[in-house]
């Protein structure tokens, strides 16, 4: 029989019910020990619908408890501490997305990982998705050729998450659109793309909602006395080592007819897009379109996602989302705000 693997979780808020604790509670297998969160009340009522049996304000508190592993689900200026100090207890970490706010502190967890020899995986869904898994095969079969140019992006019409919350303040959250769901569609080109290394970037960004009454969303929220002092728009383009270029766009609150994923790559040999998946290839000098009938989804990626966590702590296994990834994507999500910053291109070394 497979050993228990005993889970904390640091973070009471929408993404850690969602993704994790209603997740966790449904794997055999798993005991959740605790709930922390810096709002008391949050947890324990995270805690009591899920049955949890400990809650906490301090997170040094959970993590002295004994445990295996633990999910991040803070804001995300604070998923590098905790993460660091999860490490330097001994315990595994799946962290949400952004991985960090900054390079620099995206490294240093993959380098307190590698020290505990503990797994770091970044939760990014979106690879657990049957439609992402299937394009994934045929890119791996060689059936897109190499891929030279990809465009990749989340534009939602109105869908700024708390405003007024840690969500829209910098000093919490790094970034806003860009950041926030941005920072998906770049995980999942680049998994696609086989992470090939960037050399540079060109960005800008755009905030065009500043009052927290005019925001319109359907995430997070509201707090009607906080700020927004981050982007609602942000685009990005990526030259990589070997020459393929991605051109990458994040919207919380653009003026198009309807919210999208916009997805398309192109290889020599083939092209994708998804939502839904086809291949763009030729088959005896006929250009055609190749739709795969892609099994539904009957459990959820998130499922997926924590279920994969659990088996990689469990028998010691590399996550298919790895810290070193997870730095990849943050380089260039930093990369973009700079260039964006300072109206000029920024060259990675």
């Amino acid at each position: 029989m497979a050993r228990t693997v005993k889970v904390g979780v640091v973070g009471a808020g929408g993404i850690a019910r969602q993704a994790h604790v209603s997740n966790y509670a449904q794997l055999a297998g798993v005991k959740l020990v605790g709930i922390c969160d810096v709002v008391g009340e949050r947890a324990r009522a995270l805690a009591d619908e899920f049955h949890v049996p400990k809650v906490f304000t301090d997170y040094e508190e959970l993590l002295a408890e004994d445990l295996d592993a633990i999910s991040i689900c803070t804001p995300n200026v604070y998923h590098a501490p905790v993460a660091l100090a999860a490490f330097d207890r001994g315990l595994h970490v799946l962290c949400e997305k952004p991985m960090a706010t900054t390079a620099a502190d995206a490294q240093a967890m993959v380098k307190a990982a590698r020290k505990a020899k503990r797994i770091l995986m970044v939760a990014h869904q979106g690879r657990f998705r049957n439609e992402s898994q299937t394009l994934k095969k045929f890119i791996d079969r060689g059936k897109l050729g190499d891929i030279y140019y990809a465009r990749a992006g989340y534009l939602r019409r109105r869908g700024i998450p708390g405003a007024g919350s840690w969500f829209t303040t910098k000093a919490l959250a790094g970034g806003g659109a860009l950041i926030d769901i941005g920072v998906h569609a770049l995980d999942l080109v680049l998994w696609f793309m086989g992470f090939p290394k960037p050399v540079a970037v060109l960005g800008t960004t755009q905030q065009s909602v500043t009052d927290v009454r005019k925001a319109v969303g359907g995430w997070g929220t509201p707090d009607p006395k906080g700020v927004i002092d981050v982007e609602d728009f942000a685009a990005g383009l990526v030259r990589f080592e070997g020459g393929a270029t991605l051109l990458l766009e994040a919207s919380w609150h653009a003026n198009v007819v309807e919210s999208r994923m916009v997805f398309d790559l192109v290889g020599t040999k083939g092209g994708a897009t998804l939502n839904p998946l086809v291949i763009a290839t030729e088959e005896r000098g006929v250009v055609v379109d190749v739709a795969p009938q892609v099994p539904k989804d009957r459990e959820s990626a998130y499922l997926r996602e924590v279920r994969h966590f659990v088996d990689c702590v469990r028998r010691g296994r590399q996550p298919l989302v790895t810290g070193e990834q997870g730095v990849v994507v943050t380089t260039i999500l930093e990369a973009v705000y700079r260039s964006a910053e300072s109206g000029q291109a920024i060259r990675l070394t």
